[in-house]
């Protein structure tokens, strides 16, 4: 491939012939122009278009060291610091003032600094996909242009500038390195570093040797002298002792909590340490090093130009530790939704039968509650109420309500998937294996939930007509109830998959209040509360302290699940939208109690659709609510998982062999190998 390039020298030549005041970085934007591919993922376009730029630079007189004084003298017209220093690294002032600036700037966009180098390399890479192609290049191109343009020992003024504002920006993120290491939340999570001289303090102590020797071998002018060339080793030694201390309170977040603002001062210092080691690496004398890293700093550095704007950055990295914390509390709790064996598998049957009476109870109270005269924000109260203490007494009772278990099993398959050894074939055979028992834990926790909801729904309608004398739902109410199970003619389905939003949204809320629990010290807040010590008496004040603390996911997760529940159809309302909620659960009480008040002897067909719709509200509550756990609990984990086709193909396998392992406990422990199973011990 030929792309002509020496109109662009000649132009850059006659500027800096010229002597003019100003460079114009239009000539660099339309080189980079003409390098750029068309398609960004296109590697051998990239290879291809960089390597005529490499020739062109080659076989053309003087178009390296041109092309070398351009760009220095250029890049010395605009303020230097900021680039190296805060571009790509999060703001100080916090999480929160952060993400409110981003939001306004998305409506109000922001003014471009003209002095700062960031608006040259924001318009010289104005295309968001140029990140791409550029971290597509390999490293040994990048050291092989690098060292072509820089050739001879011409623009010594020139780079001893930009020398310059590297080391103030290395400053720069050393002292906020300092700062951070300082900070009372980083404390708290790690108090070991009161105890010993803190790492983030010697580094900066290391960082301003080495600049000052730096600078002493610059301003020597003895050319008999003999001084040893500074080395920033012991510098880098104190960032890996950084590195290990952040290292150590990540792992200590799964035991004592995090918080969003502790997330963000990790990935902050975490940015400040890349940072400055790539520029410590820019000034070092080996040009291998110098011009690798320069690469690198060129991708980091394009890649920051359209992230440090973004909403959707800031989440995503501030927010991993949080859901990592949040589906761990999950995924600790899936285990026990989890059966293996017959007695696991009865043990659920039972939890879930319990909870099937208290939604028929649940069910019966939203009729009557339906009937009162409310203004539509009391009625959602009162429907959420019944939901949320109705949710919160199962929990208190260990009983299991069916649909609550995808956000947590989920959560437990994610992490099973994280921590898969041995071969692909025994991974995938591992995590079928899972899934099946997922799947039958699953099927008889819904029948536990509907064969005793059902007959107990059924038995209460039938007291309430015996008792006063009335319908407890009217003939047009009951019809009305049947009609909205039907699965083709209502929207019972898209209503089931919002309820199945709320299910994945509770699971969230428990896992962080879960975290919050740990990290905020409730469980020894409480014991230590003095007013609750003179009600209760210590005994009593400790034992509800542990349980506050073990459960508060749990509870504030139900709770506000029941408020979502209760509140949807008069959100809907209010928006004038279609929205409301079907659960498997209330939806075969409501079944019952609508066939029991209807006044003539119901159609087969209606009978058999309604109870069809009931089903598919189940299927859809749980695969929405499983799909969304599973997609947040691997990306908290930093997981890929591509081998979903012969997983999916496994599990169908031996649901088309041994269709009753989905549905009744073997033996043994079940174990699948190779596509077929066998119970093995």
């Amino acid at each position: 491939m030929y792309i002509n390039f020496n109109d662009l020298f000649l132009r850059m030549q006659q500027q800096l012939d010229a002597d003019q005041a100003v460079l114009e970085g239009a000539l660099l934007i339309e080189l980079v122009q003409r390098i750029r591919p068309e398609d960004a993922s296109n590697t051998e376009e990239i290879d291809q278009k960089f390597q005529a730029f490499v020739q062109s630079l080659l076989i053309t007189p003087n178009a390296a060291i041109t092309l070398q004084n351009f760009v220095l003298k250029l890049i010395n017209q605009y303020k230097q610091t900021s680039l190296y220093a805060d571009t790509g690294i999060l703001s100080l002032d916090g999480f929160w003032n952060q993400l409110s600036q981003r939001l306004g700037a998305h409506f109000l966009p922001l003014i471009n600094d003209e002095s700062q180098l960031q608006d040259l390399v924001r318009r010289v890479f104005h295309q968001r996909s140029d990140k791409y192609w550029l971290d597509s290049i390999d490293e040994a191109d990048w050291q092989k242009l690098f060292a072509l343009i820089n050739q001879g020992h011409s623009n010594q003024n020139e780079k001893q500038k930009i020398k310059s504002e590297l080391i103030k920006a290395i400053t720069v993120l050393s002292y906020r390195i300092s700062g951070i290491g300082l900070h009372p939340e980083f404390i708290d999570a790690q108090p070991n570093l009161t105890e010993y001289e803190s790492p983030f303090l010697v580094q900066n102590r290391e960082i301003v040797e080495f600049i000052q020797a730096h600078k002493k071998l610059e301003h020597n002018t003895d050319p008999m002298a003999v001084i040893v060339p500074p080395d920033a080793a012991q510098a880098l030694v104190m960032m890996e002792q950084c590195r290990d201390v952040v290292l150590k309170i990540r792992r200590a977040t799964k035991r004592i909590g995090v918080s969003l603002s502790l997330t963000y001062l990790l990935s902050l210092l975490e940015q400040c340490l890349d940072r400055i080691e790539l520029l410590l690496s820019l000034i070092v004398d080996e040009d291998q090093i110098r011009y690798e890293s320069l690469g690198l700093l060129m991708v980091d550095i394009t890649t920051a130009i359209y992230s440090e704007r973004s909403v959707r950055s800031l989440l995503a990295t501030n927010s991993e530790l949080i859901a990592l914390q949040v589906t761990e509390n999950a995924s600790k709790t899936g285990g026990h939704y989890v059966s293996t064996d017959k007695q696991g598998f009865w043990s659920m049957y039972k939890s879930a039968a319990g909870a099937g009476v208290i939604i028929a109870i649940m069910a019966t109270l939203k009729i009557l509650s339906a009937r009162l005269v409310l203004a539509p924000m009391m009625q959602a109260f009162v429907f959420s109420m019944n939901y949320s203490f109705g949710f919160m007494l199962i929990h208190v009772l260990h009983f299991t309500v069916a649909t609550k278990q995808p956000a947590m099993t989920a959560a437990a398959l994610a992490a099973t998937v994280q921590q898969r050894k041995g071969s692909k074939t025994a991974q995938i055979a591992e995590l079928a294996a899972l899934i099946i028992n997922i799947i039958r834990t699953q099927f008889i926790a819904i029948l536990g939930n509907i064969s005793i909801a059902i007959p107990v729904a059924a038995i209460i309608t039938l007291l309430w007509e015996y008792g006063l004398h009335e319908p407890l739902l009217t003939h047009t109410k009951a019809s009305h109830t049947l009609h909205s199970l039907n699965p083709f003619t209502s929207l019972a389905i898209p209503h089931a998959a919002i309820a199945g939003i709320c299910l994945f949204f509770s699971g969230l809320i428990a896992g962080y209040f879960d975290n919050m629990a740990i990290y905020r010290k409730v469980g020894l807040r409480l014991k230590a509360h003095a007013k609750l010590k003179q009600v209760l008496g210590q005994e009593r004040l400790n034992r509800f302290a542990v349980y506050i603390e073990g459960n508060l996911g749990a509870l504030a997760g139900n709770f506000l699940f029941g408020i979502m529940l209760g509140s949807m159809g008069t959100i809907g309302f209010i928006l004038g939208l279609p929205l409301d909620i079907r659960h498997i659960a209330f939806a075969s009480a409501n079944f019952i109690q609508g066939l029991i008040n209807l006044n003539d002897t119901p159609e087969l067909g209606l009978i058999f659709v309604s109870f069809l719709g009931v089903l598919l509200i189940g299927l859809t509550n749980l695969f929405v609510s499983f799909t969304l756990t599973i997609i947040v609990a691997l990306r908290a984990r930093r997981v890929r998982f591509e081998q979903w086709k012969p997983l999916a193909k496994l599990v169908l396998t031996h649901f088309l062999t041994r269709p009753s392992d989905f549905f009744w406990p073997p033996k043994t422990p079940l174990e699948v190998e190779d596509g077929s199973s066998s119970p093995k011990s």
